[in-house]
């Protein structure tokens, strides 16, 4: 786990050079839409009629407001790239020691779980008691390895789940064939004059054709279900048109947005690392950042501890 990520006061992982995401907020004289912070109010708001009128910041000063701006956008982007390299490294960390406790200690962990439940078993034969004989069949069915999905709904799941035929079987109900579905005159109608309106050959711009595509995929849709409900919707919105295009955000905004976006961005990415940190394994990594092999080996002799002191108890007890 590499010590140089990890400087926060809370031991968490946070990269060298990491921003301050109100940095960018702190000043926005300059920023279109906003006012200098020295405009002068008066009442309920309102400027006084003695007061300056406050001036619109020149072209020139909104040009090196938004260059400002740009220059903490790219900081906080290569602040955050520093900060994903970190987490990624961590989390290939905790996985490889995941895998390799799985590998080393696995075996180790299967043989004390049937050690126990011939423990429980031995004890059950000897004392008859109900509940030692309870507590051998928890520990046998803990042992049992369990069966996979595939084994249990073999030829009932599909792609998008149960067939219906699965399904009805589980509600015990009878299996019916699909309805038919026939579309009503109405439908029909619709369906025709839409396709006559907005079919792709009739226009030759690349851009119509795929929205007419899109939107005749939906036609088509509607009218195999019979859905004369949905098929006069489809009608009322081509007459209506395509829906006008947004206007495009200035330079500034979207530097704005791209901020919120990288603060959201390494806020999400500490949450990850937090959920790391306090899972079984992070935990392990934490106790040996510097050398986990040599917390495996140690974990690794207690289990064959244990392992020993139960053989010698079921030898005990059989013999």
């Amino acid at each position: 786990m590499p010590q140089e990520s990890r400087n926060g006061h809370d031991g968490s992982y946070v990269p060298q050079g990491s921003w301050n995401c109100q940095e960018p907020y702190a000043s926005q004289e300059g920023h279109p839409g906003h006012e200098g912070p020295h405009a002068t109010e008066g009442p309920q708001g309102h400027h006084s009629p003695d007061a300056p009128t406050p001036q619109q910041p020149t072209p020139e000063a909104q040009a090196a407001a938004t260059q400002r701006l740009a220059q903490a956008v790219a900081a906080a982007e290569q602040a955050l790239i520093e900060f994903e390299i970190a987490v990624e490294t961590f989390r290939v960390e905790v996985e490889n020691f995941s895998r390799l406790h799985h590998q080393r200690l696995g075996p180790v962990y299967a043989r004390l779980d049937e050690l126990d439940a011939q423990i429980a078993e031995a004890v059950a034969a000897r004392t008859g008691d109900p509940e030692d004989v309870r507590k051998a069949h928890e520990a046998r069915a803990a042992v049992l390895p369990m069966p996979e999905v595939e084994e249990l709904f073999h030829g009932w799941v599909g792609s998008e789940g149960l067939y219906p035929e699965a399904q009805a079987m589980l509600n015990e109900q009878p299996v019916s064939p699909p309805q038919k579905v026939r579309p009503s005159e109405e439908a029909r109608r619709i369906y025709r004059e839409l396709v006559r309106k907005a079919h792709p050959d009739l226009v030759r711009d690349e851009a119509e054709r795929a929205r007419r595509d899109a939107f005749i995929v939906r036609v088509n849709a509607a009218y195999g279900a019979g859905d004369e409900a949905t098929l006069s919707e489809l009608a009322r919105e081509w007459e209506a048109g395509p829906v006008p295009q947004e206007q495009r955000p200035s330079e500034s905004e979207e530097l704005y947005a791209r901020l919120e976006w990288l603060a959201d961005r390494k806020e999400m990415l500490a949450a990850m690392v937090t959920e790391m940190e306090q899972s079984a394994i992070g935990a392990m990594i934490k106790m040996a950042p510097d050398d986990p092999d040599a917390l495996l080996n140690e974990i690794a002799e207690k289990l064959l501890a244990d392992v020993a002191e139960r053989e010698a108890y079921l030898a005990q007890l059989v013999g």
